[in-house]
């Protein structure tokens, strides 16, 4: 049973960085997708970023160019760099990861409890 836990959420300014981690356990050496999605208060929730076990990267439209996914593989763990954050950023962060590469689609089966990020103006 995949097992995922985030970390690294907070509070921070707008224009302001954040790093989220998401450690993984369970795998038994397969070999997953993994990615980032995200839930404002009255919203759905949003694929961020995407890495499949190759390495391609997915990135949303409203995150292009300011966050960035990666994974260590040694460590079993999944990142997001969150630069220049803006209010509009303010939500759960979500690391989901499955066998099935989705995209920013919400299929995934395996889902963390979650983060919170808030960004402030």
């Amino acid at each position: 049973q995949v097992q995922l836990v985030e970390s690294g959420g907070g509070s921070v300014q707008s224009g302001g960085s954040l790093r989220l981690s998401c450690a993984a356990s369970g795998y038994s050496g397969r070999r997953y997708c993994m990615g980032w999605f995200r839930q404002a208060p009255g919203k759905e929730r949003e694929g961020v970023a995407t890495i499949d076990s190759d390495g391609t990267t997915t990135y949303g439209n409203s995150v292009k160019g300011r966050f960035s996914i990666s994974q260590d593989n040694a460590k079993n763990t999944l990142y997001l760099q969150m630069n220049s954050l803006k209010p509009e950023d303010t939500a759960i962060y979500y690391c989901a990861a499955d066998r099935v590469n989705w995209g920013l689609l919400r299929r995934y089966q395996y889902w963390g409890r979650g983060t919170q990020v808030t960004v402030s103006s």
